[in-house]
């Protein structure tokens, strides 16, 4: 066995603080929540410096002491991770921002951030013995968890809206995935994952129903972190739909506040939703600790269409904690937000990520982001991944034509 130096210890409950073994395969606390991986951080505080750092693979996995793989062979990687993070000059000329930055997920394996949780989620899978595992999904996650699983030798189960785009369809079909299609939204393929596992003793991959998507999420924050030489941002926005990047970005700042990499106020945090599937954001607006269902839910912008998060305490409990905040934004924003920054900036972003720029912009305006502010959007995927997204009519040429 070749170790990792994890420093990971246990799993706790957020809720009723019940802890459950590192080596035993878990879900869900018995009462209902989250489980959430727990470090070791004052011995990790003894062995691990910034300094650790140098020298080391330009992925996620430099920071194996704070994820949760213990042995090296277990772990499955397509080199995922440490995407750049990319000055906005003109768009933040044009939206008042004038320190605007986008960290780039579109860049990395599957083209967006689901392979970070994919990743880590399936190398603890494989080495907790897990054989099958299955997962509702929007898209992107499937096509991620599908083929990190195919990498690692198990067998994926994905059950998908039947709107999904077709692209993530294939990306599951091309890795081998048992993939199914439902007329419904994504709670409802989570029903049927869960009567499924139930039936059959499947690994329930599910949003946050196991403990370890969120840590790979989470290396989001502590590339952000290590990127900005460890002075942090003064704004950090995200589109949350299961909302597990937001907590992981949370966790991870967290973490590195206590192991000392960082000092100071943590960046506030925001939400971003569309207008046609916003529980979260009804949620804050109303000072609540959770949200309600969000019915007939419907959004350009696919992946963050989640009318019901699991997770959904556990992100407003990071917006109130950093003084942060959750913001909605129409379709009509989402589309401009995109043209508007492939033609000032050449970044061709997925819906989610241009709900973020629309979602600043408004911010600026209501001077919620103040002048001078550093600002980091963070980009979940690529552009090309939603071909149908915008509609474009291109003029044809005759073949003797002279412009």
């Amino acid at each position: 066995m070749s170790s990792t130096n994890s420093f990971a210890a246990n799993l706790v409950c957020p809720k009723c603080k019940k802890e459950y073994a590192l080596h035993e395969v878990h879900q869900l606390c018995a009462c209902g929540s989250p489980l959430l991986v727990s470090y070791d951080l004052k011995e990790a505080k003894k062995h691990f410096h910034k300094e650790s750092l140098r020298d080391r693979e330009s992925s996620l996995w430099r920071y194996k002491e704070l994820l949760p793989v213990q042995d090296e062979a277990n772990i499955v990687s397509l080199g995922e991770g440490f995407t750049p993070i990319i000055p906005l000059k003109r768009a933040g000329e044009k939206s008042k921002i004038q320190n605007l930055y986008l960290k780039d997920e579109g860049i990395i394996p599957t083209g967006t951030f689901k392979a970070r949780g994919a990743a880590v989620g399936v190398s603890r899978a494989k080495e907790l013995g897990v054989k099958v595992l299955a997962m509702p999904t929007n898209g992107n996650a499937g096509a991620a968890w599908s083929v990190y699983s195919a990498r690692a030798g198990l067998k994926a189960t994905i059950i998908m809206p039947e709107d999904a785009p077709s692209i993530t369809r294939n990306e599951c079909a091309a890795a081998g995935a048992d993939l199914y299609l439902v007329k419904g939204l994504i709670s409802d393929c989570g029903k049927i994952v869960a009567r499924s596992v139930q039936e059959h003793g499947w690994y329930d991959a599910s949003t946050l129903k196991e403990p370890y998507r969120i840590e790979g999420k989470k290396t989001m924050g502590l590339e952000i972190a290590e990127q900005f030489d460890w002075k942090l941002p003064d704004v950090i926005l995200y589109p949350t739909g299961g909302g597990v990047g937001i907590i992981g970005i949370y966790k991870a700042l967290n973490e590195l506040k206590e192991l000392g990499f960082i000092e100071g106020k943590l960046p506030r945090l925001v939400a971003v939703q569309a207008e046609g599937c916003a529980p979260i954001v009804k949620a804050f607006q109303e000072g609540k600790k959770e949200s309600e269902f969000f019915a007939d839910s419907k959004t350009v912008a696919f992946g963050i269409n989640v009318p019901k998060a699991l997770g959904d305490f556990l992100v407003l409990e990071a917006l109130y904690q950093t003084g942060g905040c959750a913001k909605a934004v129409s379709d009509a924003e989402i589309l401009e937000g995109l043209k508007e920054l492939s033609q000032t900036e050449g970044t061709f972003v997925c819906p989610e990520g241009a709900a973020i720029y629309a979602a600043a912009k408004k911010l600026r305006e209501e001077n919620w982001i103040k002048e001078g502010e550093r600002v980091v959007l963070l980009n979940t995927g690529a552009g090309i991944k939603y071909p149908d997204t915008l509609s474009i009519e291109v003029p044809y040429l005759d073949k003797d034509a002279v412009l």
